[in-house]
């Protein structure tokens, strides 16, 4: 990968996205991107001894000082019919959400 995200890299991972940005906005995000970048690769730079382990997170959870996992419980809402009606569309019960727009690609 190149070390900026160019203008049109920028506007084909918009499209992907399916973003609308306006100029500004776009200049913008593109500008914190790269910024984001240049701060990954000054990471990189850092000289570290081969024997250090990959981390994964900052603080290692061994079981024993883990919290024990809980039980899930199913506890039904006691009015659900109050919660619906506060939604804008409900179906046999059910929310109904809008359909999620997508593209077969193939």
């Amino acid at each position: 990968m190149s070390d900026e995200i160019t203008p049109e890299l920028f506007q084909h991972l918009v499209e992907l996205a399916a973003l609308e940005l306006s100029p500004e906005e776009a200049d913008y995000l593109r500008r914190e991107l790269n910024n984001q970048l240049r701060a990954i690769h000054e990471l990189e730079a850092i000289p570290l001894d081969p024997n250090t382990p990959i981390a994964s997170h900052g603080v290692p959870y061994t079981p024993e000082i883990s919290p024990p996992l809980r039980e899930d419980l199913v506890e039904p809402h006691p009015d659900p019919a109050r919660l619906l009606e506060t939604a804008p569309e409900t179906a046999d019960g059910y929310l109904v959400v809008p359909e999620i727009p997508h593209q077969r690609i193939g």
